[in-house]
């Protein structure tokens, strides 16, 4: 069977590549067509450019930049609204309009939470892509966004709670985890192969890794410990039609 489309949609660069990576370049390698839309950031900038080396190695194509302002960033987009502030109207009708020119099978982003760390532009990029994916589907709604197209499934990324050890290991002491229930979690999928993909895409995000964040946490991590937190991604699917395709049909 041929491997599903994917377009993933996340606020800020470098979140494609920690919460999504392996399943991106699963995907390419198995010869689907994969993109990433990302909420944050303006073309020009230096994490623009980061996210385009990003996604070159995950072979998810150029970056589609909504180009809003980081909500703690305001240099992300000089001038420019933060996402987070954006009214949801505005906010579903340019994710529609990627959706049905991309026209994905399988579309993924954050969970309701926002991830781990709750961060209020994956908050607003979850709520926007949700109500986004039903309504690329509904030709009434944001006509002037092309020909209706409706995805087969959404996934949404997350931790379960037995992951929280492991976890603990790469957040700062005494910061809060959003973690889910493990029944919740529908796909665990073992990216161990497209590891050393998924590393490289992190590494390019520079500045984080130069900043302290996640990617220059991880990269001060033994790489057993390492390999251990980034091998397996989870995800909690939300089918949108019968018969979705699976995240992990690739050789189905």
């Amino acid at each position: 069977m041929p491997v599903p489309s994917l377009l993933a949609v996340f606020a800020h660069p470098d979140d494609e590549s920690l919460s999504a990576g392996g399943v991106l370049a699963r995907h390419a390698a198995g010869g689907a067509r994969t993109a990433v839309v990302t909420t944050t950031w303006a073309e020009g900038t230096q994490r623009a450019g980061e996210l385009a080396e990003a996604l070159r190695i995950l072979g998810a194509g150029e970056p589609r930049l909504l180009g809003y302002a980081d909500a703690r960033v305001p240099r992300s987009a000089p001038g420019g609204p933060r996402w987070c502030d954006v009214p949801v109207d505005e906010a579903v009708g340019r994710l529609v309009a990627h959706l049905r020119r991309f026209r994905p099978e399988i579309v993924v982003t954050h969970d309701a939470y926002g991830g781990l760390t709750g961060h209020p532009d994956h908050v607003h990029t979850h709520r926007a892509t949700v109500l986004a994916v039903e309504a690329a589907g509904l030709e009434r709604l944001f006509p002037e966004a092309g020909d209706p197209w409706q995805p087969s499934a959404l996934y949404l990324a997350t931790h379960p709670h037995s992951a929280v050890p492991a976890l603990r290991e790469v957040a700062r002491a005494g910061k809060a985890l959003n973690t889910v229930a493990d029944e919740r979690v529908t796909a665990t999928v073992d990216v161990g192969p497209w590891l050393e993909r998924k590393w490289a895409a992190v590494l390019a995000h520079r500045t984080e890794a130069a900043r302290g964040a996640a990617p220059g946490l991880l990269a001060g991590m033994p790489p057993a410990e390492r390999e251990r937190f980034l091998a397996t991604e989870w995800y909690i699917r939300h089918d949108t039609v019968s018969r979705a395709p699976a995240l992990t049909e690739l050789t189905a």
